[in-house]
Parts: C-alpha cells; structure tokens; sequence
C-alpha cells in the first residue's frame, strides 16, 4: 500500500520552511502544543480539542532538508473509528528542497494509506493544515487549529 504523500510549493526559503516545522509549529498546525521539536530526540504533543492528541519524537534534523517525527502515542478519539491509535508507530517525512524563487515540500506519512481507518479523514487533515503551513510561511499568518 501507498504511504499518504502531498508535494507543495511554497514561495519562501529551505530555511523558512525547516524553521516553521522546527520552531514555530502552533502557528500553523495546533495553537494546543507542548513540549519542543527543534532537536533530535525532543517530544511534542499536539491536540485538537479534549479528544484528539499526537505525541511524536523528533527522530532525524538535517538543516533546512529534512525534518522526521515518530510517532509515539495517538489518540483521534472519534466514534466512527473503531481504531482510535492508527498513528502510533507511523512515520512523519518532511523534506524541502530550494528551489528559485522558493521551496518545495515534500511530506510522506509512513504507515498512512488506505488500508487504515482514518485515512479519509488524516489525509483531509493533512491537506487543510499543509495549506495552513504554506498561508503561515507566504502571508505571516496560518490557520492552526484554535481551542
């Protein structure tokens, strides 16, 4: 099975884009974070709302061209999944390639395809919050998730 992957461009450096996914997470992604993701090894939680959490281990940092997070505790705590932990274990990938005039965003999800429950719903998340990340990195202001 295909792992979920998504390619954007977006209109600011390699290094913005490795800041943004380092550094400034709740901009973009989840206003609801703790903990760090700027070194390897570091632990950050994200949640949305009181029933939905990841905890993921920043796994591999290579300066402004790769950025890895392993997932280590999930929870999308919604009814109609019967499988509510899919993303423990899985594997996040960014990879960002300079390009002129910008970037280019690589993301695979290691372990999200379509044999997984959530995949509809992940891969409907990934792509709002990735268009959240690239508003955040072209204008100064994303749209993270908001308690």
């Amino acid at each position: 099975m295909d792992n979920y992957n998504n390619t954007i461009e977006i209109k600011a450096t390699a290094e913005k884009v490795y800041e943004a996914l380092t550094l400034h997470i709740p901009l973009w992604w989840s206003e609801m974070f703790t903990g760090s993701s700027s070194q390897v090894d570091d632990v950050f939680t994200i949640r949305f709302g009181d029933h939905i959490f990841k905890t993921m281990k920043v796994k591999e940092l290579a300066d402004h061209s790769k950025v890895i997070w392993y997932v280590e505790d999930s929870l999308i705590a919604l009814p109609e999944l019967k499988n509510q932990t899919e993303w423990i274990g899985t594997t996040i990938i960014w990879e960002i390639e300079q390009k002129e005039g910008g970037s280019l965003l690589h993301l695979t999800h290691m372990g999200l395809n379509q044999a997984v429950e959530c995949y509809d719903l992940c891969t409907g998340g990934w792509v709002q919050f990735i268009d959240s990340l690239k508003l955040f990195l072209e204008t100064g202001k994303g749209r993270p998730y908001r308690q």
